[in-house]
C-alpha cells in the first residue's frame, strides 16, 4: 500500500516519461526511481532511500529550491528534459494532499533562466521539415523574442542555415533528425505535428487570425509545416512561450551571404587561435556594443552579411553619420550604458518569471529612449531618420512602472515593491505593521522599567508568535497580567493581552500585505505585458542604435575606412590590414597590403613564401575585409572597393576527422571539392597549400588541376586567392591569362632572414624552411643536418634517390667532389665552438662555394 503523494508522483509521471521530474516537497525539489539514479550522478549529489507507505524503499535524490537555476543548467547541458513540478494549492489551506502540477518542461531550446544563458548570444529553437529536395525552417529564441522566422530552401542550403543558427535544439519528423549538422541536438515529435493542414490550423488559432496571407507563408506549405512543428513543441513543452509568439516572419536566404562552418572557423569570426578563444576573433574586436541586444544582433551580422547593396549603404550610411560627430557617438553611448536586455526582460515579464528588480530595470531602459530620439532628431539626422521612425517613446509603460515600483525593490510580499503612494489600502497595512512593530520594540524598554526586571526581553517564533521572558530568579516579580504560556529551563515566557493584539496586528498586516503586494505586481505585470509590442519594437531599434555606435567606435579606435560596395567583380584594397593580429600588435607594427582581385584579368592569385611569413594572415584578412563590407562595417584599409561577394570558401589549415575516419588530406580534399562543386563566379575562393597531405608529386598535381579548373571553368572563374609553397605553380602565370603571381618578401643577410610581411609581385625563389625550423627553437644537430641534406637535394637529389637512402658520408663527398679546397676548410672548422647561427653561416659560405667553383 503505497501514500498519496506516491501515487500522485507516478501519475504525473507517467505523463512525462522522457523527462527529469523534479516534484516540489515544500522546500526541495525531489526526484525518485531511475530520475533519482540519474541527478545524483550527474549533480553529484547523495542517493538515499524513502519508503512511502509499507511498501519498499525507492531511490531519492532532491535539491533545495532556491538552487534549482544552477542545478537546472547542470541537468540541461547533461542532454536531460526537465519536467519542473510545482506545489499549486497553499498547503496551510489544502485538506489533503497538495495539488501539483508540471507547470513547464525546460529543454535546450526552451531555457528562458538567465543564469542559463549566454547574454550576448541568441539560443535558437529550431524546426526542420524535409519533403524531396526542399527543407521547411522555421526557429525562434523564446528567451528574448514574439516572433518564429520561418524560410524554404534547398535540401542542400539547409545544414548552412542551421549552421549559422547553431540551435540549441532542433524539432524533427521522425527520422530526419541524422540529416542535421554536427552538433545540432535532435528533438524528434510525432509526424502528425508537420502535416499541412493541422499546422494551418494550429497557426491560425494560437495568432488569433483568420488566414496566414498576412505573413505572406499560405502558399508556402513547408514553412507552415516546420513552423506548426515548431508551435507543437512548444505547446507540450512551453505553454506560456508559445502564449507570447506574436507573429510569423518569412526570410529569403538570397538576401544574404551564407557561410560555411569551415570558413567561419578559418576567419575565425567567433573563435580563434590555437585554443579557439573568443579573445582572437572578429566578434572581439569589433564588439563594442553597450547592451546584450546590440551584441546579440552585432554575432547575427558577422554570421550573416548582406548580399544587396541598397541595404549594404543603408547600414554604412548610419554608421558614418555616427562615426562623423564623437560628441553624438558618446552621448549614445553614455545613454545606452543605461539600458538593460529589454528583450529578455520583456519576456520574463510575460512568462510570470521576472523580478521586480527586472521591472526596475526595464524602466531605467525605457527611460533611455527619450535622449536616443533626441539625438537621433538632430538637424543632419537624415542618414538616421528610419531609426527613428522605428523607435517608440514607450512612455507610458514606463510611466505604469514608475508609478508602481519602487526604485529599489526589496523581496516580493514584504512591503518594499510597490511604491508608498500607488495603492492606499497597502500603506495602511504597511503602517499598521510599522506601528505594531514600533510598539513592540520599545515593550521590552517599558516593562523593564515597569517591573525592575533589568533582563527581561521580548522575543518571537512561529510557534507561540512574539512573547515576554524571564529567567527564573525574577519570575516572582512578573505582573499578575502576564499570562505563562511556556516554561523553559532558566526561566518562564509570558504573554499579556495587549502583545496579543498588536501580534495579532501584526501578523494580520503581513499577511494582507503580502497577498496586496503580489497581486498589485501582477498587474502590473500583466500591464506591461499587454504593451509588449511597442517595447520589443524599441528593443530592436535600440540594438540597432547599439551596433551602428559600436561600429563607428571601432571604426574611429582601429583607423578603418568605408568600403565603396558594388556590383562590379573587383576586390581592390590598399593598405589593408588584418582586424584581430592588428589589434594584438603594438600599434603601427601591422605591415599592411595591397589586394586587386578582378574576375576579368587578375581573377587568380598565385602566392608563395616561406611559412611564417604572413601569408595565411594576408589570405584571411582579405576574406575579412570583404565580410566587414558587406555587414555594413567600415574595414581595416587605406580605402577599400568590393563587388559583391555571393559566398567565401576557405581552406585552410590540417585537420583530421577522426569521428567519421577521415584522415587529412581526405578532409582537405572533401572541402576542396565542396568548393568547386558549390562557388560561383562571384564567389571569393581562399585556398592555402592544397595538396601538401599527401606525396610531392600526388599535392603538386591536384593543386595545379585545382588552380587550372577555377581558371578555365566559364561557369566558375572566381577570385582566387591561392597560396602554395609548390613554386611551379607560379609557371602558370605564363599560360593562363588570369593568373597573376605574388609572393612575401625576405631581407637575406649574411645567411640571416628577415620576414618583410610585404605582399609583392612575382614568385618565391626559395621557401626558407630550413630558417624557420631554426626560429622553431629545433636542436642544432637537427637544424646542421637539415641545411646537409637541403644541399643533397637542391643538387643532385631532385634526379636522384631520396636522400634518406644515401650515407652521410656519401652525401658529403657527393658535395664536396672535385672541391679539395672547401672540404679543408670544412675539416679546419671548430664546429664544438660555435654558435648555431656561426655555423649555419659557415655553412651557408661552404655551400655557395661548393656550387660556384
Amino acid at each position: 500500500m503505497t501514500t498519496p503523494v506516491r501515487r500522485q508522483y507516478l501519475d504525473i509521471k507517467r505523463r512525462y516519461p522522457d523527462c527529469i521530474l523534479l516534484f516540489r516537497l515544500g522546500d526541495f525539489y525531489e526526484t525518485f526511481d531511475e530520475d533519482a539514479k540519474v541527478v545524483a550522478r550527474d549533480l553529484d549529489i547523495a542517493l538515499t532511500e524513502r519508503a512511502f507507505g509499507k511498501g519498499p524503499k525507492h531511490p531519492l535524490a532532491g535539491i533545495p529550491y532556491h538552487a534549482l537555476d544552477g542545478y537546472l543548467g547542470r541537468l540541461i547541458k547533461a542532454g536531460h528534459k526537465v519536467a519542473i513540478c510545482e506545489q499549486t494549492s497553499d498547503p496551510a489551506l489544502s485538506k489533503g494532499i497538495v495539488d501539483r502540477e508540471v507547470v513547464r518542461v525546460v529543454t535546450p531550446g526552451t531555457v528562458i533562466e538567465p543564469s542559463l544563458l549566454d547574454e550576448r548570444s541568441n539560443n535558437y529553437l529550431a524546426s526542420v521539415v524535409v519533403e524531396g529536395e526542399e527543407a521547411g525552417l522555421a526557429y525562434t529564441d523564446v528567451s528574448s523574442s514574439d516572433t518564429v522566422f520561418v524560410t524554404q530552401v534547398s535540401l542542400k542550403d539547409a545544414p548552412l542555415e542551421l549552421a549559422r543558427l547553431a540551435p540549441a535544439e532542433a524539432v524533427t519528423p521522425q527520422g530526419i533528425g541524422g540529416a542535421l549538422p554536427d552538433g545540432v541536438r535532435a528533438e524528434a515529435v510525432p509526424d502528425d505535428a508537420f502535416r499541412l493542414e493541422g499546422s494551418r490550423e494550429m497557426l491560425m488559432e494560437e495568432l488569433g487570425v483568420a488566414t496566414l496571407d498576412g505573413y505572406g507563408i499560405e502558399r508556402s506549405p513547408l514553412m507552415i509545416r516546420a513552423a506548426g512543428g515548431l508551435f507543437f513543441y512548444l505547446g507540450q513543452n512551453q505553454r506560456q512561450a508559445l502564449e507570447r509568439i506574436a507573429r510569423l516572419r518569412p526570410y529569403d536566404l538570397k538576401s544574404t551571404m551564407s557561410l560555411d562552418p569551415q570558413t567561419r572557423r578559418n576567419l575565425e569570426l567567433f573563435a580563434g587561435g590555437r585554443w579557439e578563444s573568443k579573445s582572437f576573433s572578429l566578434l572581439n574586436v569589433l564588439d563594442l556594443t553597450k547592451t546584450s541586444m546590440g551584441g546579440r544582433l552585432l554575432r547575427q551580422w558577422i554570421g550573416q552579411p548582406l548580399m544587396e547593396t541598397a541595404a549594404i549603404r543603408q547600414r554604412q550610411d548610419s554608421v558614418e553619420w555616427f562615426h562623423k560627430d564623437r560628441t553624438r557617438r558618446h552621448r549614445v553611448i553614455r545613454t545606452l550604458s543605461e539600458v538593460s536586455d529589454v528583450e529578455r526582460l520583456v519576456n520574463r515579464v510575460k512568462s510570470s518569471s521576472s523580478s521586480a528588480r527586472d521591472l526596475a530595470g526595464l524602466r531605467r531602459s525605457l527611460e533611455a529612449i527619450p535622449e536616443m530620439q533626441a539625438v537621433l532628431g538632430e538637424d543632419d539626422g537624415q542618414p538616421v531618420k528610419w531609426l527613428l521612425s522605428k523607435l517608440p517613446s514607450c512612455e507610458e509603460t514606463a510611466a505604469v512602472i514608475r508609478q508602481a515600483i519602487a526604485d529599489e525593490p526589496g523581496q516580493l510580499g514584504e512591503g518594499g515593491v510597490i511604491r508608498p503612494g500607488f495603492s492606499a489600502e497597502l500603506d495602511e497595512l504597511r503602517t499598521a505593521a510599522r506601528d505594531a512593530r514600533g510598539y513592540i520594540a520599545k515593550l521590552e524598554g517599558r516593562e523593564r522599567e515597569r517591573t525592575g526586571i533589568r533582563n527581561l526581553k521580548v522575543g518571537y517564533n512561529k510557534v507561540f508568535g512574539y512573547y515576554i521572558e524571564v529567567t527564573r530568579p525574577n519570575l516572582s516579580r512578573t505582573p499578575s497580567e502576564y499570562q505563562r504560556r511556556q516554561t523553559l529551563t532558566g526561566g518562564e515566557r509570558f504573554i499579556t493581552p495587549e502583545l496579543k493584539e498588536y501580534e495579532d496586528i501584526i501578523l494580520n498586516a503581513r499577511e494582507r500585505l503580502e497577498e496586496l503586494e503580489i497581486s498589485l505586481y501582477r498587474r502590473v505585470c500583466n500591464q506591461v505585458g499587454e504593451a509588449s509590442g511597442p517595447v520589443l519594437q524599441a528593443a530592436e531599434t535600440v540594438a540597432h542604435i547599439d551596433v551602428f555606435a559600436a561600429l563607428a567606435e571601432a571604426a574611429e579606435r582601429f583607423d578603418y575606412v568605408r568600403p565603396e560596395v558594388d556590383e562590379s567583380a573587383a576586390i581592390e584594397i590598399e593598405d589593408g590590414r588584418h582586424p584581430v593580429v592588428e589589434a594584438l600588435l603594438p600599434p603601427g607594427d601591422f605591415v599592411p597590403n595591397d589586394t586587386s582581385l578582378s574576375g576579368d584579368d587578375a581573377g587568380l592569385i598565385i602566392l608563395t613564401g616561406p611559412n611564417m611569413s604572413g601569408k595565411s594572415t594576408y589570405l584571411r584578412q582579405v576574406g575579412l575585409i570583404a565580410l566587414m563590407a558587406q555587414m555594413g562595417s567600415f574595414v581595416p584599409a587605406k580605402s577599400a572597393r568590393i563587388g559583391l561577394v555571393d559566398r567565401i570558401f576557405t581552406r585552410v589549415g590540417l585537420q583530421d576527422d577522426l569521428a567519421v575516419g577521415q584522415s587529412t588530406f581526405m578532409v582537405e580534399m572533401v572541402e576542396t571539392a565542396s568548393i568547386l562543386n558549390n562557388a560561383t563566379s562571384r564567389s571569393l575562393v581562399i585556398l592555402d597549400e592544397i595538396g601538401r597531405g599527401t606525396s610531392t608529386y600526388d599535392g603538386l598535381s591536384i593543386a595545379q588541376a585545382v588552380a587550372e579548373h577555377i581558371h578555365n571553368d566559364p561557369a566558375l572563374g572566381c577570385r582566387t586567392l591561392f597560396a602554395t609553397h609548390y613554386q611551379e605553380l607560379t609557371e602558370l602565370a605564363q599560360t593562363l591569362p588570369g593568373v597573376r603571381n605574388y609572393s612575401v618578401s625576405v631581407s637575406e643577410e649574411g645567411g640571416a632572414v628577415t620576414f618583410l610581411h610585404r605582399i609583392a609581385p612575382g614568385g618565391a625563389d626559395r621557401s626558407y624552411g630550413v630558417h624557420v625550423a631554426q626560429l622553431a627553437g629545433l636542436p642544432r644537430d637537427v637544424i646542421l643536418r637539415a641545411w646537409q641534406l637541403l644541399g643533397y637535394l637542391e643538387g643532385s637529389g631532385r634526379n636522384g634517390a631520396a636522400p634518406g637512402a644515401v650515407e652521410n658520408a656519401a652525401i658529403q663527398l657527393e658535395l664536396f667532389a672535385g672541391t679539395p679546397a672547401i672540404a679543408e676548410e670544412l675539416l679546419k672548422l671548430d664546429v664544438t665552438a660555435m654558435t648555431p647561427m656561426e655555423a649555419i653561416n659557415a655553412l651557408y659560405v661552404l655551400q655557395q662555394k661548393a656550387r660556384d667553383g
